[in-house]
């Protein structure tokens, strides 16, 4: 999961490691609050959503809910004669990596986005095989108008790193993934050599973002995965998260802020969210207050995980289980709308910033309020009592 930067006016060269006189200063630091355009945010890539329909599910229909589109806004317009007297979201001067953008469409995206605007740096980590699609599309501009901030410039990433959270070191790597053509032309893509890089590069980071899953095996029933499909779900979506954090930590500014994304399948059940992904999730929770307090303590970073809902994001169309979710979510939410990547992106610059300079080990949710029900109000069971079905 990483990805090499670009030449041109989006990214720098591709390389594995940068001296520090060379590293490019962002052209473009933005102040959340300085500006109040409308900004056209993508979506959700986190893979943190992966489903499948199972056997079980083919017979369920979903039916299309309606709903109106609205943008949220992180603050209140200010007046032409009144200044604005809010609390800014100020991460000028800050430097983010972002562990696991492989397009313009997923919540890995929209935070990296959110933290540009409000003044950090972004450099960024992409799955190895999937590093040329990205770095095209970049240099196409195909990513143009998602990269659109909220002052009508567009985001920059200063580098993009090629990355496998998989592996922690070179002596980790089988011989048929090092001899595997998606991999080829890239290098230094391990956690430890992700991190050696970016240390010589730019010498410390202050927010590390873990927006990656993957479970092999997430298509069949926790019954019938295998123990190397249940591991190598808690591998790719738990431990690389551990990983990630114990070789960053000590190149993390203290007061630093680290953050990852999970699914409310890690408390609940959600048939066809199968494979050992429902567990990893649950350990990333459980390993967020371990971690809390560990890196609290020894490193003054704190460490949170942001319960996102379900999303459009091309991974989850692909497979087709996310619509169904999607309607579940807009009948039954407290909140009847569709959730948008950038309300995501700005819970998860709220705790990078110093405004939540006393959230650690948390929990929290983006998703309409979908955690908070005990019943699903759209069943027949309900349909003769007063709830409110349309806003």
């Amino acid at each position: 999961m990483g990805t090499a930067a670009t030449p041109g006016p989006y990214m720098t060269n591709i390389k594995p490691c940068i001296s520090s006189s060379r590293k490019i200063v962002v052209s473009t630091m933005v102040n959340i609050i300085a500006q109040h355009k409308e900004a056209s945010w993508s979506g959700l890539a986190s893979a943190s959503h992966i489903s499948s329909r199972q056997p079980f599910l083919h017979r369920i229909t979903s039916k299309p809910v309606k709903f109106e589109k609205f943008v949220t806004r992180a603050m209140s317009e200010q007046s032409d004669n009144k200044p604005f007297s809010g609390l800014p979201i100020d991460l000028r001067g800050k430097r983010a990596f972002i562990a696991g953008v492989a397009d313009d469409n997923g919540y890995g995206w929209a935070i990296a986005k959110s933290l540009a605007a409000a003044g950090a740096e972004i450099l960024v980590g992409t799955w190895v095989p999937a590093l040329n699609i990205f770095e095209s599309s970049l240099r196409r501009g195909k990513f143009d108008e998602s990269r659109i901030l909220p002052d009508g410039s567009l985001m920059e990433i200063t580098k993009v790193y090629p990355m496998d959270a998989v592996y922690d070191s070179p002596e980790d790597v089988p011989v048929d993934v090092e001899t595997n053509k998606r991999y080829a032309g890239s290098s230094n893509w391990t956690v430890q050599e992700l991190v050696e890089c970016v240390k010589k590069d730019f010498g410390s980071i202050d927010i590390l973002v873990h927006s990656l899953a993957n479970g092999p095996e997430v298509s069949k029933p926790l019954l019938e995965t295998s123990r190397n499909g249940y591991l190598a779900a808690l591998s790719a979506s738990s431990y690389s998260y551990i990983s990630l954090l114990k070789h960053f930590l000590p190149i993390m500014n203290p007061g630093g802020a680290s953050i990852s994304l999970t699914y409310i399948a890690s408390e609940r059940i959600i048939p066809g969210y199968g494979g050992g992904m429902s567990s990893a999730k649950a350990a990333l929770e459980s390993d967020t207050r371990v971690l809390a307090f560990e890196a609290g303590r020894k490193h003054k970073v704190r460490v949170n995980t942001i319960s996102a809902g379900p999303f459009r994001s091309r991974a989850a169309k692909a497979i087709g289980f996310i619509d169904m979710m999607i309607d579940y979510s807009l009948a039954n939410a407290p909140l009847k709308k569709e959730l948008s990547a950038e309300e995501v992106g700005n819970a998860a610059a709220f705790l990078a910033s110093p405004l939540s300079s006393a959230i650690t080990g948390a929990v929290v949710y983006v998703d309409n309020g979908l955690n908070a029900m005990g019943v699903g109000v759209d069943s027949p069971i309900f349909e003769n009592l007063d709830i409110p079905k349309d806003n």
